[in-house]
């Protein structure tokens, strides 16, 4: 069968944007994912996400030997099933400062990317539980709530305002610096990732075909013009025609390497790894960037964190409080609070972000607590200056490609993220949380000099998740993609996910990644987006009851 659209990556962005362009009945939408279907069960609930930062559900990336972090191969987190990062994330949901965006459109070009040009994406994504503004958004298919916060929590925030930061109610308000609660992509205690907030209401209309675990080998092009993917069926490769375009949405790892491995790259990195060359496009698998994060884990007076609920007693009252109430540990996320603040005094925005966790080690690659009650407080540079790459380690598509961010080769990002674990120990040594707190358990009181917390940030620093920027969208011929999305040379190919942000956003990506996923459908159909502070086109409540 042809399809007008294909959709290759079933992740944040690509759920979003399937769904919104089958809204059009005329048109045919297939949805193409590598990996399963998100049926497993610690996905909808929001404690899961401790499950999920390694196993079946990632495609177990390990960086490469990372040059200016001990060597260390770093474990790289990337989502192998429907719903991508939205279903196996912390579901912190974060946009950046409008500043982020309105330099997309001054320093790279961008036009029609700045804050006052996607406000109107991230508004009519989003059905906030309490807020709505010229801010935030009601009736959206991405549910959005502000959980109530466990007492650890609301002790952090204390503690930052007592450090000196204002309390903020609202990050994704007019200000971004300050403590409070993150809100989070949770709809009826239960996670609603774009798999769920989008494409589960979609799933019922006939011009929608989605496909799980189907492994996509290249995309076809023929005479300059993309026009479909090949595919693994049966053992034996196939075709799937599009007619219109090949939309690909495989996020800022997946996105270059599908490119590379249809010849869509640097000229003499293809040649060498064997794969044919199709169009020379030199910024392919260039400028990734990622958060940094250093963690700090303390251990606690008393069994006050989640920790707790690893005793059978425990998790019993928890299931059962969960069941009852939807409420108690299984409807929290872990990471309910946060802050954003300054390292650099002079930043017209915050340069920091951090995350409180109720928990010790929950994290692949965080130091775990042999015994006792804990808590993390992680932290990182929001806006990084390293530059790293993905690579092809072979033209077989069945090997995973070279990952490299490159970590604190810039000695900005090493000196701010110094700062960040300097100013986490502020925060905890406030009275605020005293009555909690036993001890430092992680790195511990031994690490203190500048050279000894430089050491430790190379030691144990780690991805945050938030890989962007590979296939770089601007307005400059050496971009891979024009403010349009559509990669420059090749007709009828776009590509629409994390990787063509040009810089990444000061916080985390979920949400600005469901935005492009809004945009793209708009400019794929042609659409304007409506003004901020026009109606938004909410979802059937029936369909949203069904989805939850």
């Amino acid at each position: 069968m042809a399809y007008d659209y294909i959709v290759v990556g079933g992740g944040s962005a690509g759920c979003a944007l399937a769904a919104r362009l089958s809204e059009d009945a005329a048109l045919q939408v297939l949805l193409l994912e590598a990996g399963p279907a998100d049926t497993n069960p610690y996905i909808h609930l929001p404690v899961g996400f401790y499950k999920m930062t390694a196993g079946p559900l990632t495609w177990g990336l390990k960086t490469a030997p990372q040059r200016h972090a001990m060597g260390r191969e770093i474990a790289y987190a990337q989502a192998k099933v429907l719903g991508g990062g939205g279903s196996i994330n912390a579901q912190v949901f974060t946009r950046g400062c409008p500043q982020d965006y309105d330099a997309w459109e001054r320093e790279f070009g961008c036009e029609g990317w700045s804050f006052k040009d996607v406000q109107a994406h991230f508004i009519r994504s989003e059905d906030n539980d309490m807020l709505a503004d010229e801010w935030h958004g009601v009736g959206g298919p991405l549910g959005v709530s502000t959980p109530c916060a466990d007492p650890l929590t609301r002790a952090f925030v204390q503690s930052c305002q007592q450090m000196g930061m204002p309390y903020n109610a609202d990050f994704n308000g007019p200000s971004q610096a300050g403590a409070g609660a993150y809100q989070t992509t949770v709809r009826g205690a239960r996670r609603c990732s774009a798999a769920t907030g989008y494409l589960r209401p979609a799933r019922g209309r006939a011009n929608l075909s989605v496909r799980t675990g189907v492994q996509i080998q290249r995309i076809v092009i023929e005479k300059g013009r993309a026009i479909g993917v090949e595919v693994i069926e049966a053992g034996r490769p196939a075709v799937l025609r599009a007619e219109q375009e090949v939309l690909l949405t495989s996020g800022a790892i997946g996105s270059p390497r599908l490119m590379l491995l249809s010849g869509l790259g640097p000229a003499d990195e293809l040649r060498a790894a064997g794969v044919t060359l199709v169009a020379d496009l030199p910024e392919v698998g260039r400028n990734l960037h990622d958060h940094f994060g250093i963690d700090i884990v303390y251990e606690l007076s008393g069994s006050h964190s989640f920790d707790k609920y690893a005793k059978a007693h425990w998790k019993a009252w928890a299931g059962i409080e969960y069941a009852m109430f939807k409420k108690g540990p299984v409807a929290s996320n872990i990471v309910e609070g946060g802050a954003f603040w300054y390292a650099d005094k002079a930043a017209a925005t915050p340069d920091l972000q951090f995350h409180f966790l109720v928990g010790a080690g929950v994290e692949e690659g965080v130091p775990k607590m042999g015994s006792g009650s804990g808590v993390t407080l992680n932290s990182y540079t929001l806006r990084p200056r390293s530059r790293g790459s993905v690579t092809l380690r072979s033209a077989d598509p069945r090997d995973l490609p070279i990952v490299d961010p490159n970590f604190l080769a810039d000695p900005y990002d090493l000196r701010t993220s110094v700062e960040g674990v300097r100013q986490s120990r502020e925060i905890m040594a406030q009275s605020a949380f005293a009555k909690y707190l036993k001890r430092e358990h992680f790195p511990g009181g031994e690490v203190r000099t500048q050279a000894e917390l430089e050491t430790y940030a190379r030691q144990y620093g780690r991805t945050s998740y938030h890989p962007v920027g590979t296939c770089r969208m601007g307005g400059d011929a050496q971009s891979v993609v024009d403010p349009q999305l559509r990669v420059r040379g090749i007709a009828g190919l776009r590509i629409c996910d994390s990787s063509v942000m040009p810089r990444l956003v000061s916080s985390n990506t979920n949400a600005p990644s469901i935005m492009i996923g809004e945009k793209a459908a708009e400019l794929v159909r042609g659409i304007a987006a409506a003004p901020v502070g026009a109606a938004t086109k909410p979802v059937a409540a029936a369909a949203l009851a069904a989805a939850a």
